[in-house]
């Protein structure tokens, strides 16, 4: 079968964001004062092959773990669909 997966990578919340941090100051220069924080990830989709959901969520577990995340400043999650 094949799925498509779409992983959210995010810096933990207690580690500083200077992107995010760049961003929302921009906002407020534009007057955009309701903004409250920014923070700013990364989002990836990738396909892959796999008999079942549960060895696709086994494969994408791994890939994030191994690769995509850094565990020590990164969360992620994802979602699976297939096809």
């Amino acid at each position: 079968m094949e799925f498509t997966a779409t992983i959210s990578i995010m810096p933990h919340k207690e580690l500083l964001d200077p992107q995010g941090k760049a961003v929302l100051h921009g906002l407020h220069s534009l007057g955009l004062n309701a903004v409250n924080d920014v923070r700013i990830g990364k989002q990836i989709s990738l396909k892959l092959e796999a008999k079942d959901e549960a060895e696709a969520s086994a494969k994408i577990e791994e890939a994030c773990k191994k690769l995509l995340a850094n565990a020590i400043m990164e969360g992620y999650t994802f979602s699976i669909q297939a096809h």
